[in-house]
């Protein structure tokens, strides 16, 4: 018996249903049909009930079922534990963030990181909320910079910061000569909206901010990166909501607008597997406290 079968095993016993079961595991169904034919002969019991119209388990498929999550769990848990003695034997620290950090938070860390471990290996991953969290619990990378927090039990986490959302509108713009903009005035304009799938949390702040205020916007156009967004106000497509940090990056064509309302704001956090703080994030996460008094979350 490997892995493979009780992975196939388990999307089976979840989907009850052989096609979705063989698109979950990226297989083809004759293939994950042989396989858990070939499970119930080692296990010499009928795990699953098969008919044309359903599929399920039988009393002793629902037993094998949960030891078979159980065994996978401890699978995965015994290649996180590998991963992180082999990064801790090599010297390295794999980092996930996304762009905030690289421009607020990296230029204070990195020259203690270097000056502390000057032998260190330092990988640096780009990479959108969802799948920093999926390599922080895989291993892959020892400490995440995320939008939000996750919400299982997995991890240690802080706020490093939270930054206010700024207004920024093209440059011809009439509410340039404004003084102060009144949210009411985002009524029927267009907007550039960063996507839920580049920048979930991001997204949901501005929407929800958006309902509350009962604004009715005009969103002519979804961006997958934050300089998409900058871009497009400078070529006049509409105003856009955007962190604070991404104020330097503005050029000549764009202005910023204070509003007469407060704008909502968005946090930046650090998460690191539980029970895992190296040295290296010890140091990273006292730096940060002295930088910028953050607050311990979860």
């Amino acid at each position: 018996m490997e892995l493979r079968h009780l992975r196939y095993f388990v999307a089976v016993a979840e989907e009850l249903n052989f096609t979705k079961a063989a698109q979950r595991m990226c297989t083809v169904q004759p293939s994950l049909s042989q396989q858990i034919k070939d499970l119930e002969q080692e296990v010499g019991v009928q795990l699953l009930i098969r008919s044309n119209r359903k599929v399920e388990l039988t009393e002793e498929g629902k037993a094998f079922l949960k030891e078979a999550v159980l065994s996978l769990q401890h699978a995965e848990k015994a290649i996180q534990d590998a991963r992180h003695i082999a990064n801790l034997s090599k010297d390295q620290l794999s980092i996930g963030f996304v762009p905030v950090a690289e421009m607020k938070v990296f230029p204070y860390i990195m020259p203690n990181i270097r000056a502390h471990f000057p032998h260190i290996k330092i990988d640096f991953h780009s990479l959108i909320d969802a799948l920093q969290f999926k390599a922080l619990r895989k291993g892959d990378i020892d400490i995440a910079f995320t939008r939000y927090v996750d919400d299982s039990n997995d991890f240690e986490s802080v706020q490093v910061f939270s930054e206010p959302l700024t207004l920024i509108v093209p440059k011809d713009s009439p509410v340039v000569e404004q003084r102060h903009v009144s949210i009411k005035s985002f009524n029927q304009q267009d907007f550039i909206m960063s996507d839920a799938a580049s920048s979930p949390q991001l997204h949901k702040i501005i929407t929800e901010f958006f309902q509350q205020s009962k604004l009715k916007v005009n969103i002519v156009q979804y961006s997958t990166n934050i300089l998409l967004n900058v871009n497009l106000v400078g070529m006049g497509v509409g105003w856009s909501l955007v962190p604070a940090y991404v104020i330097p990056l503005l050029g000549d064509k764009i202005v910023v607008k204070n509003t007469l309302e407060p704008l909502p704001t968005i946090g930046l956090y650090a998460s690191y597997r539980k029970g895992q703080k190296t040295e290296a994030i010890a140091l990273i996460l006292k730096i940060l406290k002295e930088q910028f008094y953050m607050d311990f979350f979860k």
